[in-house]
């Protein structure tokens, strides 16, 4: 065991080089970068203006930047170096877990992912727990009950909330409880009320719950689909086994089969994915149930760095969730044989 998660996590740095190395080769290609963006902002232009410079057109517009300032923000942002260089330095500093600073935020990236991650950790954590608390009771309930009504009907409502996208479904539940034209039962937006640090403990506790219900539910609500239906999957293979029916001859009642032996069988597939499921709900960034709630989290951060090409935050927070994504897949692999002892690595017999 030990030898395997000693190779697993060799193959971490390749891995992880890799996919560095890719992202940070296709954004030299993508146009707009910082440079290009603070030229246009100090020449007065407009994003996707051109701009032209003095000695070395950049474009045909009417304001014009000197090529010394036009040097002096490419060593701002450190591309008066070769890219290989950049490069270099960048893995150099993610080793040390150094991220960088960002070009507009005129923050660190660990700062910046410090003061989103709570919000993105809200949503996260509760997706994830009432996806497991309601998925796998409703799923052994249809495998027990394969076939009935409840079966049927249950499984026309998840039918029908997947194919809503959850963004869609936050779009319904703010037009009818969130003060649309119906009802005005929620807040429509925010993880807390603007007076929320005025307010009691018990009156925080409550107001933040308040906020969390509509995205909560519009982003549980995506999820449910597939875990029920593998619950139920896992629940009716184990069912149909044979020692389950010797166990019937043997004159057991039901629930002791179902609770001491099909249980702790089905479970195990289950239970393996938790460990990856857990640790990303820590870094669950939505960017259409965050933008759509006004939440400014992990995943509003994302999608600002990559319009803004703000690079450092770009590769900074890839850096992070590609590592602790890494990590959870050999928390899983390993959970198999916690869980199932009959499981080994390495070649052990």
């Amino acid at each position: 065991m030990w030898r395997y998660i000693f190779q697993r996590l060799l193959l971490l740095i390749p891995t992880l080089l890799g996919i560095l190395a890719i992202t940070f080769a296709i954004i030299q290609f993508v146009p707009g970068g910082p440079v290009e963006q603070m030229v246009q902002q100090l020449s007065g232009g407009t994003p996707g203006a051109e701009t032209a410079v003095q000695g070395g057109g950049m474009g045909q517009g009417r304001a014009r930047i000197s090529a010394e300032d036009l040097a002096a923000l490419n060593t701002l942002y450190g591309f008066d170096k070769p890219p290989l260089e950049r490069f270099t330095d960048m893995v150099a500093r993610f080793a040390r877990f150094d991220l960088g600073e960002s070009f507009f935020h005129h923050q660190t990236v660990f700062e910046l992912v410090k003061q989103k991650m709570p919000v993105s950790m809200s949503l996260g954590l509760w997706t994830f727990f009432l996806t497991y608390l309601i998925c796998i009771p409703l799923g052994i309930m249809k495998a027990v009950r394969d076939g009935s009504r409840f079966d049927a009907a249950t499984g026309m409502v998840i039918l029908v909330g997947y194919t809503i996208p959850p963004f869609v479904l936050g779009l319904v539940l703010l037009v009818l409880f969130g003060g649309g034209s119906f009802f005005s039962w929620f807040p429509q937006g925010g993880l807390v009320s603007d007076d929320w640090q005025a307010m009691s403990w018990p009156m925080r506790i409550k107001d933040y719950l308040w906020h969390m219900v509509l995205p909560v539910t519009a982003s549980v609500a995506g999820n449910l689909a597939v875990m029920t239906v593998l619950t139920k999957n896992v629940f009716l293979e184990e069912i149909r086994r044979q020692y389950v029916y010797t166990a019937r001859a043997k004159g057991l009642p039901e629930r002791q089969i179902l609770l001491k032996h099909v249980f702790r069988n089905a479970m195990i597939p289950l239970i393996t994915g938790f460990p990856a499921a857990f640790i990303g709900a820590f870094f669950t960034g939505s960017i259409l149930i965050e933008t759509l709630f006004s939440l400014d989290g992990l995943g509003l951060l994302s999608y600002e760095a990559v319009m803004k090409r703000d690079y450092p935050v770009v590769m900074g927070t890839l850096y992070v969730f590609t590592l602790m994504g890494l990590l959870a897949k050999l928390l899983s692999d390993i959970s198999y044989s916690w869980v199932d002892p009959r499981i080994h690595f390495g070649g052990q017999k």
